[in-house]
């Protein structure tokens, strides 16, 4: 497949990079000079022998992330950092982002703790795999978050947070490789419209279906159904321009489904499937594409074409 099929959705920044949003680090356990470290066995089930096999769990969530303190002593770091730093006419939530975005209070970003929430609860605590990569949390801290603001983070899950690392907040532990960062509008203003489409008929389509994913049942971008979604939620706007046609053919969208690809051998593939039902006949048709959730980061391996029930 050219690279070209696949449109970048998520918007960019002005130095080139995906531009993240509100983040904070997660903490180390349990030692008074925490720094942010690689993660080697973040996402390794461990064997039966004793060893480490390597069965790494992925993740490709989306939802939102924001700072915490882990400890009293922390919080009382913060404020005096603050206290040094010219912050009035500042909201709380600019003078935090004022602070820990420069360089001098990096060792504050180092102990903060990051939590990731999906539809409002806490699901995941990030830790950069490398340690270079907590710039992308000071890039993702928002001075002004709003309600559409989301973030997409890629990596690895591994074992549920002691009590000491995040104030007893106790979730699995993603060691991430990428955080995108965006507001819902942003996305879909992103999306190539169909030229037989107006921007009027586009957005509120695409809005819905952009919704109807995130809000599926348990999407904490775990499983290799909810990677799927995710990915084509973010990166193929083929599933926009189809809802769209569909509603505008007086269609519903009834289900997006997910199942093992036929296709798959030595590689993990899942059919990705979205049904409209007519809203005058009854009748339905679907369309489908596949995506490889093999790796870390999944990719498309057919385009979207009409499905037909086996």
């Amino acid at each position: 497949m050219e690279q070209s099929e696949v449109n970048e959705l998520l918007p960019m920044s002005a130095s080139g990079n995906h531009a993240p949003a509100p983040v904070i680090s997660a903490a180390r356990p349990a030692t008074d000079s925490l720094v942010p470290q690689a993660c080697p066995t973040c996402g390794v089930a461990p064997a039966a022998n004793g060893g480490t096999a390597a069965t790494p769990s992925y993740v490709y969530a989306i939802g939102r992330i924001e700072p915490r303190f882990p400890r009293p002593s922390v919080e009382k770091e913060f404020v005096q950092a603050v206290g040094r730093d010219q912050t009035s006419g500042l909201t709380d939530r600019q003078a935090l982002q004022a602070v820990l975005s420069k360089r001098e209070n990096r060792y504050l970003v180092r102990q903060l703790c990051w939590v990731m929430t999906i539809e409002g609860l806490e699901t995941y605590i990030l830790v950069p795999r490398d340690p270079a990569d907590i710039s992308l949390l000071v890039e993702a801290l928002r001075p002004t978050p709003q309600p559409w603001d989301l973030d997409c983070v890629i990596g690895f899950r591994g074992s549920i947070a002691g009590p000491e690392m995040c104030n007893g907040l106790m979730v699995p532990i993603v060691a991430f490789d990428q955080i995108y960062s965006f507001d819902r509008d942003a996305l879909i203003k992103a999306i190539p419209r169909p030229e037989k489409t107006t921007a009027k008929d586009f957005a509120p389509a695409a809005e819905e279906l952009f919704d109807r994913i995130m809000q599926m049942a348990d999407n904490a971008g775990a499983t290799d159904e909810h990677r799927a979604l995710n990915y084509l939620a973010v990166r193929y706007p083929a599933i926009y321009a189809s809802a769209a046609d569909a509603f505008g053919r007086n269609a519903s969208l009834t289900a997006v489904d997910v199942a093992p690809s036929p296709l798959s051998g030595t590689r993990k593939v899942v059919d990705v499937i979205f049904s409209y039902r007519d809203r005058n006949t009854d009748v339905t048709e679907k369309f489908f594409t596949r995506v490889d959730v093999t790796d870390e980061f999944p990719y498309l391996v057919t385009k979207l074409s009409p499905y037909y029930n086996r």
